[in-house]
């Protein structure tokens, strides 16, 4: 699994000591000069670049016109095209939708599997496979999970019925030569229950990150609860007010309790 961890402002040019790629989120682009500025140097340099739709963060995806012009503009390698959060039919209408614009050659296209429930989550994989998408994104954060496996804490349940979503998807006979990438997580050792499966190719996930300017530092294990911070809130901190060696230790303890290759300098 190739890692990458989202970091507040102060840390871009950090950020590759501890991320395997860049994980762009479309709207910082048109809001922040120095964000910006950051992803056309990664791409002069052949980073390898996902690029989100930023739903998770704005509650829809940006703008379409948006986009556009800046999928052309960067070039990601991975472009996640738009989605709609817990809904199926919308989201592989939306992913079809998407299919008709030419795209920079580099580029990639992936969708998200969205859904009301588990049922019509697994149903939205199929379509977005049926569509020609060979690689599908999966959310951490569907309120079904906890119903699809209860658990007394629910952090921990979220991250256990994502894993039993995956698996399932994993052995389902249409979807035999999909890819995965799995989007955020409520806990940071949810990613070695997977047991490296090759199909799982990305990870993206703020997560030691936001528990290391929670002042939290991870234990052998990882932790049980998803940290209170969160980017939004930290986005503006400034590099004396960050306990770098807490984002080191957290990053390289992520590496260590999923099982993951540490990161090649």
């Amino acid at each position: 699994m190739k890692v990458s961890h989202e970091v507040p402002r102060c840390l871009l040019t950090a950020s590759p000591e501890f991320n395997d790629y860049d994980y762009a989120l479309p709207h910082l682009f048109d809001q922040d000069e120095e964000y910006l500025q950051y992803f056309m140097d990664a791409k002069a340099e052949g980073r390898y670049i996902i690029m989100d739709n930023s739903l998770h963060e704005l509650g829809e995806a940006y703008n379409h016109e948006r986009l556009r012009y800046w999928v052309n503009i960067i070039e990601p390698d991975e472009f996640i095209v738009p989605d709609v959060w817990m809904q199926c039919a919308q989201t592989a209408a939306q992913a079809k939708y998407w299919l008709q614009f030419k795209y920079p050659k580099k580029t990639k296209l992936t969708a998200v599997i969205q859904g009301e429930n588990k049922n019509q989550a697994y149903l939205c994989a199929s379509l977005l496979a049926g569509l020609g998408y060979k690689k599908l994104c999966v959310s951490y954060g569907a309120t079904w999970y906890n119903d699809f496996f209860p658990h007394t804490n629910i952090d921990m349940g979220k991250a256990l019925g994502r894993v039993r979503f995956v698996q399932g998807l994993l052995n389902l006979k249409q979807l035999k030569d999909i890819k995965f990438h799995l989007l955020g997580c409520s806990i940071p050792q949810e990613f070695s229950w997977y047991d490296n499966n090759p199909r799982i190719e990305s990870i993206d996930t703020s997560n030691p990150v936001m528990a290391a300017l929670d002042g939290t530092r991870y234990s052998s294990n990882g932790m049980n609860y998803k940290p209170n911070a969160n980017m939004n809130d930290f986005f503006d901190i400034k590099f004396e007010d960050v306990k770098y060696e807490d984002i080191i230790y957290n990053t390289t303890q992520f590496r260590i309790i999923n099982n993951l290759k540490p990161k090649q300098l």
